[in-house]
This record gives C-alpha cells, sequence and structure tokens, in this order.
C-alpha cells in the first residue's frame, strides 16, 4: 500500500509540471480542484436549481395535505342583497299567487370543521346571524335569524376513503422526494465530475501536444545535422520532419478541444467572469473497501427506488378499494343538532333559543349494471398484479445494480496501481529512449515513436482510471445515499432549499 501510495505521489507530481506551468503563482488563473467544481456545480448548476425548485414544490404538496387534517376556520358572509322582483308566492291554503317582493338580506357565519381521516367523514361546529328587511310593508322592522350554535355530522358509509389512503401514501411521496433530492444531488456532483474530467483531459492533452511538439522541433534539427553528416538515412529525417508537422496539428486541435470543453464547464457551472481556468488533478488519500451486504442494507433503507417500489404496491391496492367500492351499496349519514331562534332585534334573536335536528340517511343500490362493477374490481386487480411482477424484478435488478458497482468501486484500487505504474514505466521508457536517440545510441525512428506513443497513452489512462474511480464513488453515494467513507447517511437542511 505504502508504494501503491508513493507510485500515485510520483505520478501526480509529474502530472502537475503539465497541469501548472512556472510562474503560476503570478497569474491571476483561478485553479480548481474537484470538490471545487462539485461545490459551484452543488450551488448554481441549472440541475441545482431544477432540483431545489423540484422539491420545494413537493414540500408544499405535503404541507397542503398536512393541513386538509387540520381544522379550517372559514369566515361566510353575504352583505346586504336587494333583491325587488314579482316572484309566486305559496298562500297558505296552497294557492300560488304572483306577489311584488322588494326587500333585501344579509348573512354573517363562521364555522370551524375537521376531517377524520380514520372514517372519512366530517365534523363541524358553526354559528351565524342573518337579517330581513322587507320594504314592502313601511311599517315592517328587520327581522334577524340567530344559529346560535350547529354540530354537523356526515359520515359516508361503505364508500372509498381517500382519506385512509392518503394517510399512508402522501407522507411516503414527501419522504421520496427527499430522497430524490439528494439522489440529484449526487447526480450533480456525477455530472460535474464527467464535466471536470473531460476538461482535465483536454488540459493534459494539450500539455501533451505541446510538449511533443517542441521535442520533435529539436529531434528534428538534431535529425537535419545527422544527415548532413550521413550518420542517418533520408527516409528516418522525412519520417521526424513528418512527426513534428503531425505535432503541430496536434496542438492547435487540442487548443480547440480545451477552449470547447472549458466553455461546457463553464456554461455548466453557470461562471460567467472571463477569467482563465486550470484544474487541479484530484489526489486520493486513502482507500476504503465496501461491503456488498452493508451497501445493498443502505439503499434498501435509504434510496428512492426501495420506497417507490413500497408505494406503488399501496397505490395499487388502492386502486383495488376504490374500484370495490364504486357502484355498490353506498350511503351517506348526516346529522346537525343546534340551537336557533328569530327576533325583531339581535339580543331577541339569542333570547330563549329553541332546538333545531336534522337527520338523514340516503343509500345508493345498484340492481342491475351488467357486469360493469364486477369488470373494474377483475382490472384494478390484474393491474395489481401486474405492479407486484414488475416491481419484483426491479427489485432483483436493483440489487444486482448495487452489487455491481459495489465491485466495480473496489477493484479502482488495483486499477489505479495499475495505471500509476504503467504510466511510470512508459515515462521512463521514452525519457530512456529519447535519450539514446540523442546521443546516438538509437537511430530508430519508429522505436522513439512508439515509446512517445506508449508514454502519452499510460498518463491518460491513468487519468481515465482516475475518472472512473470518482464516477463510481458518487455513484455509489447516488444509489445508497450513503457516505460510507465516513460511515454516516447522506442528510440535508430543509432551511437551505426553502
Amino acid at each position: 500500500m505504502k508504494l501503491f501510495r508513493i507510485q500515485l505521489l510520483f505520478a501526480l507530481l509529474f502530472t502537475l509540471s503539465f497541469v501548472l506551468p512556472a510562474g503560476a503563482q503570478e497569474d491571476n488563473t483561478n485553479y480548481l480542484s474537484l470538490d471545487d467544481v462539485i461545490y459551484i456545480a452543488h450551488q448554481q448548476s441549472p440541475d441545482a436549481l431544477i432540483a431545489k425548485h423540484l422539491f420545494r414544490s413537493s414540500y408544499w404538496e405535503f404541507r397542503s395535505f398536512r393541513a386538509d387534517y387540520m381544522p379550517g376556520l372559514i369566515l361566510d358572509g353575504v352583505t346586504p342583497f336587494y333583491n325587488r322582483s314579482i316572484s309566486p308566492i305559496t298562500q297558505e291554503d296552497g294557492t300560488i299567487k304572483f306577489r311584488e317582493i322588494n326587500q333585501s338580506d344579509a348573512m354573517l357565519e363562521l364555522s370551524l370543521s375537521q376531517n377524520i381521516g380514520l372514517t372519512g367523514g366530517k365534523i363541524s361546529l358553526n354559528t351565524g346571524l342573518s337579517r330581513l328587511d322587507d320594504f314592502t310593508d313601511a311599517s315592517s322592522k328587520p327581522s334577524y335569524q340567530a344559529n346560535i350554535v350547529n354540530v354537523r355530522y356526515d359520515q359516508p358509509i361503505f364508500k372509498y376513503n381517500p382519506y385512509k389512503w392518503e394517510r399512508h401514501i402522501e407522507p411516503m411521496k414527501y419522504e421520496l422526494a427527499k430522497r430524490k433530492y439528494l439522489e440529484n444531488i449526487e447526480q450533480i456532483a456525477i455530472t460535474a465530475t464527467q464535466y471536470f474530467f473531460n476538461m482535465l483531459q483536454a488540459q493534459i492533452d494539450m500539455q501533451i501536444a505541446i510538449k511533443n511538439m517542441n521535442n520533435y522541433d529539436t529531434l528534428f534539427r538534431i535529425a537535419q545535422g545527422r544527415y548532413q553528416l550521413g550518420k542517418i538515412a533520408e527516409n528516418d529525417l522525412l519520417q521526424l520532419e513528418l512527426n513534428f508537422l503531425k505535432a503541430e496539428a496536434a496542438v492547435e486541435q487540442s487548443e480547440l478541444d480545451f477552449e470547447n470543453n472549458l466553455f461546457r464547464l463553464k456554461s455548466y457551472l453557470r461562471i460567467q467572469e472571463d477569467v482563465p481556468i486550470e484544474l487541479i488533478p484530484p489526489a486520493i488519500t486513502d482507500f476504503f473497501t465496501i461491503q456488498a451486504d452493508k451497501a445493498l442494507d443502505e439503499a434498501k433503507y435509504n434510496s428512492s427506488s426501495a420506497l417507490d417500489f413500497e408505494k406503488r404496491r399501496l397505490e395499487a391496492q388502492s386502486q383495488v378499494n376504490l374500484a370495490k367500492m364504486m357502484n355498490r351499496f353506498e350511503a351517506d349519514f348526516s346529522a346537525v343538532f343546534g340551537l336557533a331562534q328569530q327576533g325583531a332585534t339581535i339580543p331577541g334573536a339569542y333570547t330563549q333559543p329553541g332546538d333545531a335536528q336534522t337527520v338523514g340517511f340516503n343509500f345508493t343500490l345498484p340492481i342491475l349494471d351488467w357486469g360493469s362493477a364486477r369488470g373494474r374490481i377483475k382490472m384494478a386487480e390484474s393491474n395489481e398484479e401486474l405492479v407486484v411482477t414488475s416491481v419484483e424484478q426491479e427489485e432483483i435488478d436493483f440489487e444486482q445494480n448495487i452489487f455491481i458497482q459495489v465491485m466495480q468501486f473496489n477493484m479502482q484500487e488495483n486499477q489505479l496501481r495499475i495505471a500509476a505504474k504503467s504510466d511510470t514505466i512508459a515515462r521512463k521508457r521514452y525519457e530512456v529512449t529519447q535519450k539514446r536517440y540523442m546521443i546516438g545510441q538509437v537511430n530508430d525512428v519508429l522505436e522513439l515513436s512508439n515509446a512517445q506513443i506508449d508514454n502519452d497513452n499510460a498518463l491518460k489512462g491513468y487519468f481515465q482510471a482516475l475518472r472512473t474511480y470518482w464516477r463510481n464513488y458518487y455513484q455509489i453515494r447516488m444509489q445508497t445515499l450513503y457516505d460510507f467513507k465516513a460511515d454516516r447517511p447522506i442528510l440535508f437542511n430543509i432551511n437551505d432549499i426553502m
């Protein structure tokens, strides 16, 4: 392990000779690490803003759901409503006569209501006062009616109770929104890592291309002198000239690729300042191994996928219950008990109130529906079976995916060791071959070119291994919502979002 870390350190120091130019302390270049890029992405990237707004929407939806279970206080009123018309009036003997109406009325009512989730019923408490003015008789005075207190209870019987299912499903949906937000944050880290390494690779490629162009320029000048002395063939001279021209073209292409990836990174991070940016290759200070069983347990407990499986099963059961309750025997029971009085004055309307009671029972019983209700029930049950089967298969794939991700992450230590060792060997081989060529011990241009290509590819392979490590690291975090390095769940503070 110590040898591996030393190899990684040497590889990083060699890389920094490409990434950090001389005199970097004196310029205004912004040097960003992987942690810096991820932090900026979490704060201001488009994906971060979308994730916040999606969670806020779910948060207020859940608050609205909870408010439905809290007592509601409502004040209703009718400002003086004036009515002057001719209308049919039923007389005491049952006959109907037309009569001129010239009156106004006003009403004020205060009600307190509460939904009962367990039964699906509703209880309410009301009080109100009404005033009526009859202008057809000039001698008439205003009259008042006071509903001093009314207690009303409404209860559906043998009906689908949405509150019963919402009490379980809505909290699940809110918890699901919290987990999805955390997963979106981890996905932002994955995306930012991808942009980071795309630009870092372009940055390294540009540095390699410039180095190769300078080396081939030097080698070509040396070869010209050797050719004039007759020490090398014209074919070798032409090959070095061709390599130099290719290196010049590679520099131009690498600069274009660098600018393109720089633009993409700044666009994702929403960095508008026109300042130079260079990336610092990430270093790995410590390796750790993840146990597959531990990762699977945390994924089942923390991830949105596991909770979504349970929610979909519950929603399917809800639809079956709805189908069984619809168009069957249905009934509604309501009861009102209260005190009411009328009088010529407001105090008189509250003097010696009388009882007021209303009790009602309504029912509906379909006699013949030609199997319509049974068909809906069978369709709902079939859909429930389909959901259960689909969820079971998705759970199997989910567990398998977690296992594969853990295996891929655990093998990264060895992959990085191999990449670092390969980079060290390829670099030494190229340095030795180049020195031998410059002192005339090696005249085979093809051997020098192969050593240079192997050196470049080994360095790129090392950074590709780094990219894979960090991508897998954040992928595991997203799928389990667990920080295995710190050995704790990934959480967030709602106040930071709201």
